[in-house]
């Protein structure tokens, strides 16, 4: 039995989450419109999208099984926490500098892997430290700060023009400065909010029968993959069902990140000019309602956690996601910037129930022993699907889309539909049940 945390112990353990998530909040918002300013082609934006999934494809699971094997002076996990988020604040440094196309696409997959080889390590922690009685509470809060942290990145850029800054000034190739100063602080966060987390809140000492048990393993990268593979071919029933709910909503999720700017560009502004102000000002409308649905998934987060509890994770999923695609579908039929904070709500609801749900859900069902090879494995289904997005959408964005961004934001309310109602028949078991 482990010892149960307090509110704030809780708080405490997952500030460094916030700082991984102004970093993904900052990809986010800015990514395509980088892109777009050193010169990428549209119907290819999902192309130079391809650094998130792949790296995280190939780093968690193995970080997540090699996490499971660590013992050091410091911890389990808190050697991949510290090393990310060190490598990640010096990819958020560099990428407004980006000279090329190329340079920043290079740089974003620096970026992706360090963030994810500090991800799932810290997903594992949460499990590691708290008992299942607390895990609604531990990954919903850890829901919370990624609402925080990806409001605070969405709006950074309008909050510096608020505060005095020319948002029309940019350097030699396009990039606006307040962008650029968005990233600075964004380095600031991934590295001090981590620290909190480490000096805070100490990783659970291993009981000697577990550290034997670790010890007795094979080492060696060769044992570190036959493990991955072992855990994936003894995987729990409830993971393989999460599988098509992922694969719903995070196609949709990629979907909306990289086109609701050229969206509203287009919609809002009349502009499909990366050079017109126009352009410039949907990127600031862009960091501003994701700003806020992230805010609502911030409260949203906590507030679902007494309804998760009685209702059950399932049934309070499928809520958020038919609300984000109802608000998905309605986005483009939206000319007046201030209705758009309408269908935000859903999409905030849904934002912090997938950082969430889908965790406790998972946790009740797999091994302790294995949680970090687990939840490495888990984020398979949120990177295929977006990799499976990369490498489809370019196909048909032309045929069946027309071109057009807005019906991309179309597929991408359909698609959290149907993630709605897969995720009613998703069967909770407990540990050791297939």
């Amino acid at each position: 039995m482990k010892p149960r945390l307090s509110f704030w112990q809780i708080i405490n353990m997952n500030i460094g989450f916030f700082g991984i998530q102004f970093s993904f909040g900052l990809q986010q918002s800015s990514m395509s419109p980088i892109y777009k300013y050193l010169g990428a082609d549209e119907a290819s934006l999902p192309y130079l999208w391809l650094a998130g999934p792949m790296t995280g494809l190939l780093v968690q699971p193995l970080i997540g099984a090699m996490s499971d094997r660590t013992v050091t002076r410091w911890g389990r996990r808190t050697p991949y926490f510290l090393i990310g988020a060190i490598l990640c604040s010096f990819g958020l440094l560099a990428m407004p500098f980006s000279p090329t196309l190329w340079f920043a696409a290079s740089l974003l997959w620096i970026l992706d892997a360090a963030n994810n080889v500090t991800m799932e390590p810290y997903r594992a922690f949460v499990s590691d430290k708290l008992d299942p009685s607390q895990h609604s509470l531990g990954f919903l809060t850890q829901s919370a700060f990624t609402g925080l942290g990806q409001t605070l990145a969405y709006l950074t850029p309008s909050l510096l023009v608020w505060a005095g800054m020319n948002k029309d000034a940019v350097n030699s190739h396009h990039i606006p400065h307040i962008v650029i100063v968005a990233f600075v602080i964004g380095a600031i966060f991934s590295i001090s909010s981590i620290l909190w987390t480490l000096k805070t809140t100490p990783e659970l000492p291993l009981t000697p029968a577990e550290l034997a048990a670790i010890r007795a393993q094979p080492a060696g990268w060769r044992h570190t993959l036959a493990d991955v593979a072992s855990a994936v071919r003894d995987m729990p029933a409830t993971m393989k069902q999460l599988a098509w709910v992922k694969l719903f909503q995070w196609y949709a999720m990629f979907c909306y990140w990289q086109y609701i700017m050229l969206s509203l560009a287009t919609t809002i502004y009349g502009s499909t000019d990366p050079a017109s102000q126009g352009f410039r000002d949907a990127g600031l409308l862009t960091g501003q309602v994701g700003a806020f649905y992230n805010a609502v998934a911030f409260v949203g987060a906590l507030a679902m956690v007494p309804f998760t509890r009685r209702y059950g994770p399932q049934r309070s999923h499928s809520v958020c996601l038919a609300l984000a695609g109802v608000g998905m579908l309605l986005i483009p039929q939206i000319h007046n910037p201030l209705l758009l904070f309408i269908p935000m709500v859903g999409i905030g609801l849904a934002w912090a129930s997938i950082m969430g749900n889908p965790y406790v859900m998972l946790a009740g069902c797999i091994p302790p022993e294995r949680t970090g090879v687990y939840m490495g494995i888990f984020n398979m289904f949120i990177v295929i699907p977006m990799i499976i997005q990369i490498f489809t959408l370019p196909l048909y964005y032309q045929s069946l889309l027309g071109g057009n961004p807005e019906n991309v934001i179309r597929l991408a309310g359909a698609l959290m539909l149907c993630g709605a109602l897969a995720v009613l028949a998703v069967k909770v078991r407990a540990a050791g049940d297939r």
